[in-house]
């Protein structure tokens, strides 16, 4: 449900206009797909050459948040899930990945931008998982 008081589409609007431009730079100027399992499996299994771009990506995701909080308050945050339950969700969103060949990120951002099909119907896929699994524990097994 959205708090419909405290939502800012401003900031949303901003926040998707720098990911979108961050994601262009990326790709034109590297060549490379903002997507965020393949840029840390490619830091599991390097290549020469290929460490230092995905080191300063991944500092960039650590380091923005941490430069937004010296500057601003991050929203109150409440998850209603146990350990347990978000280590076995972050298993299957990891599993999932691998098996859709790329992320949300990469396929929802990048690849829709680059008017992949493929990217589409992985997004697609992505979403209506989320449907199917918030119906599925707040309606008829959470309750």
């Amino acid at each position: 449900m959205i708090d419909w008081a405290s939502f800012t589409p401003g900031s949303a609007l901003i926040g998707g206009v720098l990911i979108g431009i961050a994601a262009a730079l990326l790709v034109l100027l590297n060549g490379r797909i903002a997507g965020i399992s393949g840029i840390v499996g490619g830091l599991l299994r390097p290549s020469s050459g290929d460490i230092t771009w995905r080191v300063a990506f991944l500092a960039g995701l650590i380091g923005a948040p941490l430069l937004y909080s010296a500057c601003g308050r991050f929203p109150a945050v409440r998850i209603d899930a146990g350990y347990p339950v978000l280590v076995v969700a972050g298993l299957l969103v990891g599993v999932g990945t691998r098996y859709a060949g790329g992320c949300t990120s990469g396929h929802g951002v990048c690849g829709i931008a680059r008017l992949s099909l493929r990217s589409l119907f992985a997004t697609l896929a992505f979403m209506a998982a989320g449907v199917v699994v918030v119906y599925l524990m707040r309606h008829a097994i959470g309750g």
